[in-house]
C-alpha cells in the first residue's frame, strides 16, 4: 500500500510539473507619464496592469489602464484571446471603457460601452505587420453615418543600438472613420521606443522606456516614460 501511495504522488507531482512547464502566466504592471494608444491621447499618468495565462499557442490577457494623477481620465478593461503558430498571429479583443456607459454588463449596440475588434499580423523576425478591425460595439462612424468598421494598419522592426533594444513603429487608418478621428487614409502613429532594463539585484531588474510618437494626422507630438514591474 505505501508503494501505491508514493507512485501515486510521485505520479502526481509529475503531472503538476508538467503543466507548470506547459502554462505560462504573466502578471505585471506598467506604469506611464501618458497614456499614448496609435497616435491617439488617452489620458496622462497611468497605471496599466496585465494578468494573463497562455497554453501551447494559445493565451487569455486582460489588461487596463487607470489615471493617476488625473482621476477623471477614462478607466480601461481589455479581454484578449489570441493564438499564435511561429511567426503568425490572430485574436480578438474586447474592449471596455467606463464611457458613454459605466455598466460593464451592457452589450446593447446602441449604447455600451465595449468595442470588439479582431486583429491579424505576421511576425517576420527583422519586422512585423498588423491589421486590426471593429466588428462589433462602440465603433466609429464613416462619412455617411454608417459603421464604419474602423481599421488600423501597423508596421513594427525591432533592432538593438548601444545595449538597448529598439523598435520603430509606423501606423496608419486605411479609410474615414470618427473612432480614430480621420476622414480617409492617414498616418496617425510613427513611434520609436527604447527600452533598457534596471538591475536591482543579482535576481531582479525594472525594464524602463521611453518613446517619442508622433501623429502626422492630427500635427501631434508625445515623449512618454515609463517602468514595468513584474516578478
Amino acid at each position: 500500500m505505501k508503494k501505491i501511495v508514493l507512485m501515486a504522488m510521485m505520479f502526481a507531482t509529475g503531472i503538476g510539473a508538467m503543466a507548470q512547464d506547459e502554462v505560462e502566466t504573466t502578471i505585471a504592471a506598467d506604469v506611464v507619464s501618458q497614456y499614448i494608444w496609435r497616435g491617439q491621447d488617452l489620458g496622462n499618468v497611468s497605471l496599466q496592469p496585465t494578468l494573463g495565462i497562455g497554453y501551447k499557442g494559445l493565451s487569455l490577457t486582460a489588461w487596463g489602464s487607470v489615471g493617476l494623477s488625473e482621476p477623471s481620465d477614462t478607466k480601461e478593461f481589455d479581454l484578449t484571446l489570441a493564438y499564435t503558430k511561429g511567426g503568425f498571429n490572430i485574436g480578438i479583443t474586447d474592449y471596455w471603457f467606463n464611457t458613454p456607459e459605466e455598466r460593464y454588463f451592457l452589450y446593447d449596440a446602441n449604447k455600451t460601452s465595449h468595442v470588439f475588434e479582431a486583429n491579424i499580423g505576421y511576425d517576420f523576425g527583422a519586422a512585423s505587420i498588423q491589421w486590426f478591425t471593429n466588428f462589433a460595439g462602440n465603433d466609429g462612424l464613416n462619412k455617411d453615418g454608417k459603421r464604419a468598421y474602423s481599421s488600423y494598419l501597423e508596421l513594427s522592426a525591432p533592432f538593438k543600438l548601444a545595449s538597448v533594444d529598439w523598435s520603430a513603429t509606423v501606423g496608419a487608418v486605411p479609410y474615414a472613420t470618427d473612432f480614430y478621428g480621420v476622414d480617409g487614409f492617414a498616418v496617425t502613429n510613427v513611434a520609436l521606443k527604447a527600452t533598457k532594463d534596471i538591475k536591482v539585484t543579482d535576481s531582479f531588474s525594472i525594464p524602463v522606456f521611453g518613446q517619442i510618437a508622433a501623429n502626422p494626422s492630427t500635427q501631434k507630438a508625445y515623449f512618454v516614460f515609463g517602468f514595468t514591474l513584474q516578478p
